[in-house]
């Protein structure tokens, strides 16, 4: 993979992964008014906190996970060390959630807009970093 696609590939992936947190957090209100309007009030008192946190701090660490990635894209391509490390550990760890949200959840949430555009944008930052992220880079010399 040249450079330039590779330097382009890395980016694109973190700019997807900052679009991702941003929507996982512009949706937590939407399924806020969802539980409080399909369970009953003790239910949706019941829910509504765990779920408000799991999205905020599911869409806060999306967006630095981006940055990383974009940041660290220039240094990756170079074949140094940190920024290596940077994409490739990220890379990992956002590659296991498209398969861990579709083993949990199952197909049902498909029906949802929403999480459709999650997912969709989720799968193509994965493939995105996991091609740039492992393909093999020149050697650094520090």
């Amino acid at each position: 993979m040249p450079a330039t696609v590779r330097l382009a590939t890395l980016r694109v992936g973190g700019a997807l992964l900052m679009v991702l947190g941003a929507l996982h957090l512009a949706v937590t209100p939407i399924i806020a008014r969802l539980i409080a309007q399909d369970a009953s009030p003790a239910g949706a008192e019941w829910l509504t906190p765990p779920m408000l946190l799991n999205h905020v701090v599911v869409g806060i660490l999306l967006l630095p996970l981006g940055v990383l990635i974009f940041y660290a894209a220039p240094g990756a391509v170079r074949g140094e060390a940190w920024a290596l490390v940077v994409t490739r550990v990220t890379t990992v760890a956002v590659a296991a959630l498209p398969v861990t949200v579709l083993m949990l959840m199952g197909r049902r949430y498909f029906a949802a807009t929403p999480f459709v555009a999650a997912m969709i944008v989720l799968c193509a930052a994965c493939l995105a970093l996991l091609a740039a992220a492992f393909w093999p880079a020149p050697r650094h010399v520090p």
